[in-house]
């Protein structure tokens, strides 16, 4: 099944704990490689150079096809991988988080900074909130100037949303159609002009807050 929608972070953000004097700065960042993900953990350990752990975790694509973790010298699965848990469990991708820790001079142990490190997290997408993009398939329709103000705002008035107006010997319609209703587009242009007129999909891409 093709995915045409999916979560993220709303913004970039950040939120700090303090558990038994060791100080938790989540920092979330959206991203849209596996390169950018460790370019901000790597920025983020210049900028905190004082810290002695950048333990991370990210996940990528529409699918969530690329999840990566890293515990950063802390006990194997104590840090990364609750990290990424939670990531997972609210359903987001494209987003990298990184959590710099101040050691406090109190040992945690393992249950103690698996729940340090995922109410990290938490506490960073609570901050943040999440949004949902949607795929948005982009059709040209090629109207006569006369006929075109007129397209224009039938087609905004039935929710389809025209990116883009190019004018020439004729004007040039761009519509954004999310995945899941492309279908209802060719009846309705039809219908707007009366059977003259013809949508072609040029391509394709993710937008923000489609609705």
């Amino acid at each position: 099944m093709t995915t045409t929608s999916y979560l993220t972070i709303a913004r970039d953000g950040e939120a700090e704990l303090e558990v038994k004097r060791s100080r938790f700065l989540c920092t979330l960042e959206r991203v849209e490689s596996e390169d950018d993900a460790r370019a901000v953990v790597e920025r983020l350990r210049r900028q905190h150079w004082d810290a002695r752990h950048h333990c991370s975790a990210f996940v990528i694509g529409p699918g969530g096809e690329i999840a990566r973790s890293s515990d950063d010298g802390e006990p194997s699965g104590t840090a990364g991988a609750p990290m990424l848990e939670v990531l997972m469990g609210h359903e987001v991708s494209d987003v990298v988080a990184v959590v710099t820790r101040w050691f406090g001079g109190v040992l945690l142990g393992t249950g103690g900074l698996v729940r340090a490190y995922g109410d990290s997290v938490r506490a960073g997408l609570d901050a943040v909130g999440t949004l949902r993009r949607a795929l948005v398939l982009e059709h040209e329709l090629v109207v006569a100037h006369t006929e075109a103000g007129r397209l224009e705002h039938e087609l905004r008035s039935r929710g389809v949303h025209v990116l883009d107006t190019e004018y020439g010997a004729e004007v040039t319609l761009r519509l954004g159609v999310p995945a899941d209703d492309q279908e209802a587009l060719a009846p309705l242009v039809a219908e707007l002009t009366t059977g003259a007129g013809q949508a072609r999909q040029v391509g394709s891409r993710w937008v923000d807050h489609l609705g």
